[in-house]
């Protein structure tokens, strides 16, 4: 519905860019590893110090879980870097403090989601499907909160009303789909 309301240009420049297949392995992918975040989230959860408060128990096997994504990460921007021949992007000095700023930020906002998973499994111990589901429910926040964020930094934009309802109800739906579980266990 959104890309309906885009202007001729940026629909030619969208279809350009499509691939299906591309797309669903991508997704597919995304699925997998994100399946395999949370597994390395949960072996890992014994990783803590004796005597540590159980707010921060889960902070060790998140920094190493993150670390090998930050490892694939740069391995995969080294590669675009030869592919593209951008390493001289490097040298520019008026890039550093805007993109140094800008990443710094988005890993505190990565890095504070997890703590807050774990802070949030804390009061959820006495709903054992919700702790099942508590992965479920973190991702449907971040697709929440990222569309709510575009809609109030006008990524939706132009677009008409009905697309603006249809987005909001799916949210809707979304939210109370994740604490279905456990209304349906009481």
């Amino acid at each position: 519905m959104k890309s309906a309301a885009l202007p001729e240009e940026e629909k030619k420049k969208a279809v350009k860019d499509f691939n299906f297949g591309k797309g669903i392995a991508v997704a597919l992918l995304a699925g997998f590893m994100s399946a395999c975040f949370n597994i390395g989230l949960s072996f890992g959860k014994d990783l803590f110090l004796p005597g540590t408060k159980p707010i921060f128990q889960t902070l060790p096997a998140t920094m190493l879980v993150t670390f090998g994504g930050f490892l694939t990460n740069a391995a995969y921007c080294f590669f675009q870097n030869s592919k593209n021949k951008t390493w001289g992007d490097y040298k520019k000095g008026n890039l550093w403090v805007n993109n140094l700023l800008f990443c710094c930020l988005a890993g505190l906002l990565w890095y504070s989601q997890f703590f807050g998973l774990s802070l949030g499994k804390g009061f959820l111990t006495n709903y054992p499907v919700l702790i099942t589901f508590s992965w479920c429910i973190l991702m449907a926040l971040n697709v929440t909160f990222s569309n709510v964020w575009g809609i109030i930094l006008k990524e939706w934009k132009g677009v008409s009303k009905k697309t603006i309802a249809v987005l909001v109800l799916g949210l809707i739906v979304l939210v109370f789909s994740t604490f279905l579980p456990q209304l349906m266990a009481n």
